[in-house]
């Protein structure tokens, strides 16, 4: 019988996986034919993913090498909607790209300045955030060594209030090292957010030389998707596995269709057994809770206004889909 071991997708590149078994050796692996099919419309396997593998050789090889078997459940999965040509995908205007599995914990970094934070973007992430079920949802604000607006003194304690805690850091100077470093003992944690905010600086202060590692380990470009996905987990001297993910210029959100869009945001959906109507929108209905939460000043505008732009993009693909 062939030698079969559990373990941890951690790399993925070209339809290969790199899998650390629990012999503690890393095999390159490639799914099993009827786990391949599926893969043609879905993230079946990803970083972060837990695995049976099969062990097998091959003449001349000089890596290890198995094959996936199974996949276990996954207990949370990070995704976002990208579109599609060629092979991959089928053809489908959008698909989901898994970008981790059973991640523990997300940090979402932004700087206080150069570049300004992008809420828009930010609100995003919270979204798919609270979409994939992973525990823990953690706000990073990078180069406070920065003069910053004066509005953040208003907008980030409206994120704290909604249970986003908020880890402010200077790679250049320290200030915030310890507290990140402390976060992120033990599990599965995810570094995502736009370009420019200084995620590789902050992996380096953590752990030396941490930011380049990830960057090696997880270069690659995969076929019929129009996005690089750069991304891999790696082991931290303090325990756990960190993943950086490529810089953010937008984010579709994946399978949440337009009516379910005010329960991901946790500051809306308090309001919304207390609308007129079951199925209101909140966007013009009359005795409208959410809207009167907004005047109120109790739901901040901003995050009202991206609500109704990510419902509306939401509506249109929504639209497309179902005709």
């Amino acid at each position: 019988m062939t030698e079969q071991l559990s373990g941890l997708i951690v790399k993925e590149q070209s339809g290969f996986y790199w899998v650390e078994a629990e012999d503690s050796a890393t095999y390159r692996c490639q799914l099993r034919g009827r786990l391949m099919e599926v893969a043609k419309t879905s993230d079946i396997a990803a970083i972060g993913d837990r695995a049976v593998i099969s062990l097998r050789s091959e003449d001349g090889a000089d890596v290890l090498m198995g094959v996936v078997e199974e996949l276990a459940p996954r207990k949370s999965v990070l995704s976002r909607a990208v579109r599609t040509t060629g092979k991959r995908g089928a053809g489908q205007a959008e698909r989901e790209q898994v970008v981790i599995a059973n991640a523990d914990r997300a940090l979402f970094v932004f700087s206080a300045s150069q570049p300004a934070p992008d809420l828009k973007i930010l609100d995003r992430l919270l979204v798919a955030g609270e979409r994939s079920n992973i525990a823990e949802l953690i706000i990073v604000l990078n180069k406070i060594d920065l003069a910053f607006a004066a509005e953040l003194d208003e907008i980030l304690p409206a994120y704290e209030g909604m249970g986003y805690p908020i880890i402010r850091t200077s790679a250049l100077r320290g200030d915030g090292i310890a507290n990140l470093k402390s976060r992120l003992l033990g599990g599965i944690s995810v570094f995502t957010g736009p370009s420019g905010v200084g995620k590789t600086s902050l992996l380096n202060r953590m752990q030396p030389g941490l930011g380049r590692q990830v960057k090696d380990v997880g270069r690659q470009s995969e076929e019929g998707v129009h996005t690089t996905r750069d991304s891999a987990l790696v082991r931290l001297d303090c325990g756990g596995y960190i993943a950086d993910t490529p810089g953010i210029r937008s984010l579709a959100v994946w399978d949440i269709e337009p009516d379910e869009l005010d329960a991901y945001f946790v500051d809306i959906e308090p309001y919304v057994l207390d609308c007129k109507f079951s199925n209101c929108t909140h966007t013009d209905e009359p005795a409208c809770a959410v809207q009167r939460a907004v005047e109120r000043g109790h739901v901040a505008n901003w995050r009202y206004k991206h609500y109704l732009e990510l419902r509306e993009e939401l509506r249109d693909t929504y639209i497309v889909y179902n005709r």
